[in-house]
C-alpha cells in the first residue's frame, strides 16, 4: 500500500468487530509511528496500549460513571470557546450526517446521548491507546502529537485495521490518568479505538467531506 492510498482509506470508524488484535501488531504500529517529526526531535508523546482484561475493566468503570451521571473537569477545551463558521458548520454537518445514517433524529436527545456514550466503550473495539504529554509542553509539541497519531492511523490502515481518534476522553482526565497510573507531570491528550471494522455498522457508512482547496490554499509564484 502506498501513502496516498492509506491517506484516502483512513477514516474514523465507529463500530468494530468482536475480534482480538494481536498485541505484537499493535506494538509494531506504535513503535514504527515514532518516526514522526517533532520540533527539535523532542518526541513529546507517551503511549499506553490497553487491551484484554484491562480494557474490559476500563469499559466497566466508564459505564458506571456515565450511569451515575459523574462528570469531571476537562483537561482542555476540545473546541474553541469562540466556535464560528466555517469550522462550527463542518462539525455540525458531521454530526447530522452520522445520526442520519443511524436513524436518530435531532429531537431525540436521549437516543443521541445513548449513542454518544458508545465513545466511552471505544465503539466495541478490542484495543485502544491513550496519548499523554508532559504538562510543560506547549502548542508546538501538541502539534507533534498529531503527527505521531496520524502515523499510527495510517500504519493501522496498512495492517488492515481501523481506528477512531477520540478527544472525548479529555472530559474524564482524572479517571483515565488514575487508571493508567499517569505521573502527575503528564496529562491526557486523547484516546484512540483500534480494531477491525464492522461492515454492518450503519455509522461506518459515513464519509466526511473535505473543504475545496479554494477555501484554504494560497499559492504564490
Amino acid at each position: 500500500m502506498n501513502v496516498s492510498d492509506a491517506i484516502a482509506a483512513r477514516r474514523s470508524v465507529r463500530g468494530f468487530l468482536n475480534k482480538a488484535v494481536d498485541t505484537a501488531v499493535l506494538r509494531d504500529i506504535v513503535s514504527a509511528a515514532a518516526r514522526a517529526a517533532s520540533g527539535g526531535n523532542i518526541q513529546p508523546w507517551h503511549i499506553d496500549l490497553v487491551t484484554g482484561d484491562s480494557l474490559s475493566e476500563l469499559k466497566a468503570i466508564m459505564a458506571a460513571k456515565l450511569a451515575a451521571g459523574e462528570t469531571e473537569t476537562p483537561g482542555y477545551d476540545i473546541y474553541p470557546r469562540e466556535f464560528t463558521a466555517p469550522y462550527r458548520d463542518r462539525t455540525f454537518a458531521v454530526g447530522e450526517g452520522m445520526y442520519g445514517h443511524i436513524g436518530i433524529p435531532r429531537e431525540d436527545k436521549a437516543a443521541r446521548r445513548m449513542w454518544f456514550a458508545r465513545n466511552f466503550q471505544f465503539f466495541g473495539a478490542p484495543a485502544a491507546l491513550f496519548c499523554t504529554v508532559d504538562r510543560r509542553m506547549g502548542p508546538p509539541q501538541w502539534s507533534d502529537l498529531g503527527m505521531y497519531l496520524q502515523n499510527v492511523m495510517l500504519l493501522a490502515v496498512e495492517a488492515g485495521l481501523a481506528t477512531c481518534p477520540q478527544e472525548c476522553w479529555a472530559v474524564y482526565p482524572q479517571t483515565i490518568e488514575t487508571f493508567l497510573g499517569t505521573p502527575s507531570g503528564r496529562m491526557l491528550f486523547c484516546g484512540m479505538a483500534i480494531g477491525y471494522e464492522d461492515p454492518d455498522e450503519p455509522a461506518n457508512r459515513l464519509r466526511t467531506e473535505r473543504a475545496p482547496e479554494g477555501e484554504w490554499l494560497s499559492v504564490r509564484t
